[in-house]
């Protein structure tokens, strides 16, 4: 069984578009398919990825930063968060018969990560090796305070 549906002016100028565009990018991208721009590779690009674990008696935060520099590494520690902030410059050069082809990418990025109990920041210590940020995180011990009885009146 068939159902016939009314289309409105809109949705049809939209389908008609949508079907445009379809037929273009599918053209344009098989003539240039080393130049596709895909805006979620390109927010990928500059992502970072973290990975928390909770010990014992301390933290241990894991960011990955390849071809992030020491130099553009800030690193704002408070007594139950971490914030690393990143900058990243890329530049890539081609010198091939008859063509040149220079590519750049410049950016800023950075991730907050929350502690569920309180840090010891001055023996926090954080190392970049090989494009992975290492910071461990030594947990405050609990105070213990007295305990005291409470009348009800």
């Amino acid at each position: 069984m068939k159902f016939l549906i009314k289309k409105s002016p809109d949705s049809f100028i939209k389908s008609v578009n949508d079907e445009i565009s379809s037929i273009l990018n599918r053209n344009f991208d098989s003539f240039f398919p080393e130049y596709i721009y895909n805006e979620d590779m390109e927010s990928e690009k500059f992502a970072m990825p973290v990975e928390l674990h909770e010990k014992d008696k301390e933290y241990s935060v894991k960011a990955e930063l390849p071809g992030v520099k020491k130099e553009n590494l800030d690193i704002d520690i408070d007594k139950n968060h971490i914030t690393i902030n990143a900058k990243k410059e890329e530049e890539h050069k081609e010198d091939t018969k008859g063509y040149r082809k220079s590519e750049f990418r410049y950016g800023e990025f950075s991730r907050t990560v929350y502690f569920p109990q309180e840090i010891d920041v001055e023996k926090t210590t954080a190392k970049l090796e090989h494009g992975i940020l290492a910071i461990t995180a030594p947990k405050l011990a609990a105070e213990k305070g007295d305990i005291k009885k409470l009348t009800v009146d």
